[in-house]
């Protein structure tokens, strides 16, 4: 009888080349790792994130590597050798290994994202070293291979090569339009040495909280390896016992049904609290505990509403928490770095933090990348983030050949147990756009068609992945957990706006539309959109060879072009900046700060606009938006709101103004009235000005409106008003509030182009909202340069001060000190008034500046 033992296999490791006889192994970087690391730590290649390296690394991911390292044999007695087991578990390999241990092939893996667990019992030396050695052949050539092994598929993707659609690795690895082709390979998960006699092999669960929340039912099981068959059970919050059982297991499975009065729920963040239960499962045998395994948990009843509506088309699509409906403002995630092993637990937090302290919900992890470490989803859970978990599938057409399909099941299943227990895993997707390729390519796809075999005979034999083994995986492991076939996803049509979810790729991609038109791109939930913007000066400066003396230093430089992956980005960046500012690529600063004006102008106009559309019970028109993208892999121009440094751009700002509890949303539309159906002539032209709350509080607000207007030359106040008084803002939607002209002396004179208008909540005479409005294109606006203005830093050093004479776009708060972070940013600023912004790690000496719209 042996206790439960773990060793870590985590010392002592070398790599070399493998078809290099003369090579010599040396030490790696740090463990987990991977084979570019390593090589950047021992000086054989240049950083790869650096300048236009990543050209000089391709020969990387073509040869083959091999990972060695000894470890000592566990001290087992002649008893125990009889009974005990002795387990190597490879939590991750990347991605075709052959794995020896003492000269002896034990395991040939082909995929990044099964575990393995491979019997060792009879291959470990009695006592001494044993040598453990792993060679990680080409995943590019493989693919390359696999493509032409199977010609009859019909193979096509969007972004890298067809090889990646054959091979169960990271997709981005093969590049990305936003992202390096990096072709890692080796051991990027931990490697132990297990010892038991008997083991928890698994612990999980499945819940039901009760409609009233006055109860839950829990239901926790337990799978077991060997002979000990007691098993205790024991739930806890904040280390106290809440309940607690002990069962006999019988073939292998223990299970008990626990119900918890008045439970503590976990909810999404701002609406409540996220205490997080432990269940732990201790496996006993003649009073001895063997085994134990503990998992944290949050009860809570989520849903994923789709019904019909008043007034409009289609069903909604919204999610549902503990009885709350919650408009998902939020982000889509990639993974944070091309070199997973070095994102520490720390960052992983940093990240998930940066979104909860952004106003946003939810996270949808994107199906190109991998199934993340357990840090981020937990602290997912313990931020309150709601995640949308995509399976790994994306931008292609997936071949379903045999030992595919296998690989596929495996895949499914390891990963949903793994992650299983995180609350904040609020729904399951099968791929990211792959039934839009299918669409774009006339792949076969009947609808109505529900014979899963015959799928597999089609030109889209996928659909056998999406709707039949993920399905199955979700079905049988997480019953309780909405399963979506894809995302996009609505039924027959990915671009149906009144069905699911939709990837709204008409700005930027597509039509180009401009943003000012988001309210006519909406759908029911928009998974997807965005726009692109230069990162911070310092983390372009970071990848230049030479920093700031780099001769490349400047917008258009072929090494800052080399860091934007996407097909026309040049033309499209110049379009928009174009359409909407006067602008000019000198100096970079001020160039920077104009296509992160534009990004943030465009991404707030698309929540603001969609957000509108929440409109409460049965009028849910638009239930979220999950901005592409909240993070970068590496230091690049791209459609991230933060850059790969963890630097906010000032989209950031301008998305957690409108995703706040209480905001003012404002537009202005023109209508134009001829006087008879013939006339070019006598034309009527009004400007409006349409003003809506939105309150996603769970409280009803009483508020006043007060808007005024300003001319945007002198600076005049040219019109003060209450619009509205004690108007009742309902709960947990966007209420209309107002409608009228732009307040001008003359109307159809062009003052509606120098009208600035600023709206205004007050509750008990607090200003809880402002926003303001500016007429566009705002290269028509004839801006001023302020004489009178402040941007200063308060005595104690955490607030700055902005004001001015006139009506300033887009007031950026910069500092050059590292460390110094601003809770807001991107202000727009009227005379008469002074705006507040929270700054951290400032002191005294902290030189903070301002730079706006029109400023050079």
């Amino acid at each position: 009888m042996s206790t439960h033992t773990i060793i870590p296999v985590d010392k002592n490791w070398t790599f070399k080349q493998a078809d290099q006889k003369d090579a010599k192994f040396l030490p790696v970087a740090q463990f987990p790792t991977n084979v570019h690391l390593d090589l950047i730590a021992n000086n054989i290649i240049p950083d790869p994130f650096i300048g236009k390296n990543e050209n000089d690394v391709q020969w990387i991911g073509e040869v083959p590597w091999v990972y060695k390292t000894s470890f000592p044999s566990p001290t087992i007695s002649t008893d125990e050798r009889r009974t005990v087991t002795a387990i190597l578990a490879f939590d991750g390999l990347d991605t075709f290994a052959t794995v020896r241990l003492n000269g002896k092939e034990i395991l040939k893996t082909e995929s990044m994202f099964i575990p393995e667990r491979v019997d060792v019992t009879t291959h470990l030396k009695k006592e001494g070293s044993n040598e453990l050695e792993i060679t990680f052949e080409s995943a590019y050539l493989k693919g390359c291979a696999l493509v032409e092994k199977y010609p009859d598929h019909r193979w096509g993707c969007w972004n890298g090569d067809n090889s990646r659609l054959a091979v169960r690795k990271a997709q981005y690895h093969w590049g990305w339009d936003w992202g390096p082709m990096l072709m890692t390979c080796g051991p990027w998960r931990p490697i132990n040495l297990e010892i038991f006699s008997s083991r928890v092999a698994d612990l999980y669960f499945t819940s039901e909280v009760d409609k009233s929340l006055k109860s839950a039912k829990f239901h926790a099981k337990a799978d077991i390896e060997g002979d000990a068959t007691e098993v205790r059970f024991e739930v806890s919050l904040d280390g106290k016992t809440v309940a607690s059982e002990t069962v006999q297991a019988a073939k292998g499975h223990a299970s008990h049904n626990f119900v918890l009065e008045d439970p503590k729920l976990w909810y999404p963040i701002r609406y409540g609290e996220q205490p997080l239960y432990s269940v732990t499962a201790t496996l006993i045998q003649e009073a001895s505990e063997l085994s134990t395994q503990s998992k944290k948990f949050g009860l809570r009843r989520a849903q994923i509403i789709q019904r019909p509506m008043k007034e409009q088309p289609g069903t909604t699509f919204f999610f549902q928490i503990n009885n709350i409906p919650v408009f998902c403002g939020g982000s889509d995630w990639i993974p944070a770095d091309n070199f997973i092993p070095r994102i520490t637990k720390e960052k992983y937090y940093d990240w998930v933090k940066l979104v909860a302290d952004g106003n946003q919900f939810m996270i949808r992890v994107w199906g190109g990348g991998i199934y993340e470490e357990q840090a981020f989803y937990d602290a997912c859970d313990e931020l309150g983030i709601l995640v949308w978990q995509d399976f790994m599938f994306g931008c292609g057409n997936y071949p379903a050949f045999p030992e595919y399909l296998e690989s596929v099941k495996i895949e499914a299943k390891e990963n949903v147990k793994l992650l299983r227990h995180h609350p904040s895993i609020v729904i399951w997707a099968g791929n990211n756009e792959d039934y839009q390729y299918q669409e774009s390519e006339n792949l076969t796809y009947d609808f109505e068609n529900k014979d899963a075999e015959s799928w597999l005979k089609t030109d889209f034999p996928a659909r056998y992945i999406y709707e039949k083994i993920l399905a199955d995986a979700c079905k049988d492991l997480i019953p309780d957990t909405f399963y979506h076939f894809g995302s996009p996803w609505g039924g027959k049509d990915t671009r149906d706006p009144t069905v699911g979810d939709i990837h709204q790729w008409n700005v930027w991609h597509g039509t180009q539309e401009k943003y000012q038109n988001f309210d006519k791109l909406v759908g029911r939930f928009v998974s997807e959109f965005g726009m692109e913007a230069f990162p911070n000066i310092k983390t372009i400066e970071a990848f230049l060879p030479l920093g700031k003396d780099d001769p490349d230093r400047y917008a258009q430089s072929s090494t800052v072009d080399f860091h934007n992956k996407a097909d026309g980005h040049e033309r499209r960046i110049a379009l928009y900046l174009v359409e909407n500012f006067r602008y000019a690529p000198d100096p970079l600063e001020q160039f920077i700060y104009c296509t992160q004006l534009m990004q943030a102008e465009c991404l707030a106009s698309a929540y603001r606009l969609w957000k509108r559309q929440w409109k409460g019970p049965g009028r849910e028109y638009c239930g979220g938006a999950l901005v592409w993208q909240i993070n970068d892999c590496w230091p690049v121009t791209s459609w991230a709101i933060v850059d790969y440094c963890l630097r906010p751009k000032h989209a950031f700002y301008t998305v957690k103004r409108e995703m706040a509890p209480i905001s003012l949303g404002v537009t202005r539309t023109e209508h134009l009235v001829p006087k008879d159906k013939h006339t070019k002539a006598f034309v009527e032209k009004t400007t409006k000005i349409e003003i809506w709350g939105s309150n996603l509080t769970l409280d009803d607000l009483t508020v006043d409106l007060v808007v005024k207007a300003f001319d945007a030359i002198s600076g005049k106040e040219t019109y003060s008003k209450t619009i509205e008084s004690s108007f009742l803002l309902p709960e947990n939607r966007s209420t209309e509030m107002a409608d009228f002209l732009v307040p001008v002396n003359k109307a159809n004179s062009d003052e509606e182009m120098r009208t600035v208008v600023a709206a205004y909540l007050f509750q008990d005479g607090r200003q809880i909202a402002r926003y303001v409005n500016w007429p566009e294109p705002l290269k028509y606006v004839h801006l001023q340069k302020p004489k009178q203005l402040r941007v200063s830093l308060s005595e104690d050093a955490k607030v700055v001060e902005v004001s001015a004479e006139v009506p300033i776009k887009g007031l950026a708060v910069e500092c050059e000190d590292d460390g110094v972070v601003f809770d807001d940013n991107l202000v727009d600023v009227v005379p008469g008034e002074v705006v507040y912004i929270g700054v951290r790690g400032a002191n005294k000496a902290s030189k903070i500046t301002g730079r706006y719209l029109g400023m050079v």
